[in-house]
């Protein structure tokens, strides 16, 4: 009997060890997820920020915005590649110039968007221009596939390295360049924030997003405004775009269409129109799409980030963050 209950004991040791060492891995794979979702959310929000802002300066979605984080990958690696030719390989120096070239290259093709596919569709149906930045849209993945190439681009690994919490077998961890991505996206969306909230231009784009005529007769340059709302949502993609190429290192022609879409969801599910709501909407899509991917399966990711979406809007139509639109009559 002492024998049998010394091996009842031991077995139970056995299977309370193996419990705890799957609660362990389990905690860690939740960790890791949650480092990666929140890596991912942060993209999310960065590119989101273009689509609300255009939306709430002029009313319209600005779908070529995807296709300009996509070019800001391009121009990334283009950069590096450059200075590389050029016997420039310090870390911190080509991650500045590559943002510094890529934010104003990038700048330009916003406001060239603008000129070219809003300003002369301002004063038409609100159909016309969603149907130019569609043709934008194409026109610029059509573009990038023919002078780049149609295969798969890569850079090398510029930052590596990482910092690992839990023991030297069940850890999870979180790398420098991912660091560095939520750092720059949460800076980023911090200086944005500050300039729509604090300076004189923030006050005008204000001013513009609530009542164009009145701004107007005010005195308030109103295309210089909605150009410059160009310019900012596209900087936010060029520093995602920089960020995501960095961390990835590979892209195609065609990454700016699926990200696109993810990043105006983001800008729906945290309120449409709300600098905070679009990287709150890109956390929580960013984090749920990984958790879902690492807990339950990758297949369905998609499936479970839109059906989140459609729960919040049917009992939040305005988004998490958005405010309800008012009739002006």
């Amino acid at each position: 009997m002492a024998g049998h209950a010394g091996i009842l004991i031991n077995s139970k040791s056995i299977l309370l060890q193996k419990t705890f060492r799957c609660s362990t891995m389990e905690s860690h794979i939740l960790g890791q997820q949650l480092v990666n979702g929140l890596a991912l959310g942060s993209i999310y929000g960065l590119i989101a920020v273009g689509y609300t802002m255009v939306y709430g300066i002029i009313g319209m979605i600005n779908f070529a915005h995807g296709d300009i984080y996509m070019v800001a990958a391009y121009i990334t690696a283009i950069c590096i590649a450059v200075l590389s030719f050029f016997g420039i390989n310090t870390v911190a120096i080509v991650l500045l110039i590559t943002l510094a070239v890529t934010i104003f290259i990038i700048a330009l093709y916003g406001w060239s968007i603008e000129r070219v596919a809003y300003k002369p569709l301002r004063n038409s149906t609100r159909l016309a221009p969603l149907i130019s930045a569609i043709g934008v849209s194409l026109i610029l993945q059509n573009y990038v596939q023919v002078s780049q190439g149609a295969r798969t681009q890569a850079v090398p690994t510029m930052i590596q390295g990482a910092f690992r919490f839990g023991s030297e077998t069940d850890f999870f961890q979180i790398t420098y360049i991912q660091t560095l991505l939520v750092v720059v996206s949460f800076l980023s969306m911090g200086i944005l924030t500050w300039i729509i909230q604090k300076t004189s231009l923030g006050r005008q784009c204000r001013a513009v997003q609530q009542d164009r005529k009145m701004a107007s007769l005010l005195g308030i340059n109103t295309d210089r405004i909605i150009s410059t709302v160009f310019i900012m949502g596209s900087s936010m993609a060029a520093v995602a775009g920089v960020l995501v190429t960095l961390n990835y290192g590979s892209f195609d022609f065609y990454i700016g269409f699926v990200t696109g879409i993810k990043a105006f969801t983001a800008a729906v599910l945290g309120g449409i129109g709300s600098l905070p709501g679009a990287m709150l909407g890109g956390i929580i899509l960013g984090m749920s799409e990984s958790l879902f991917s690492g807990l339950v399966n990758t297949d369905y990711k998609d499936v479970f980030a839109f059906s989140l979406l459609v729960l919040v809007l049917i009992f939040r139509p305005s988004g998490l963050l958005g405010k309800p639109a008012v009739e002006k009559v």
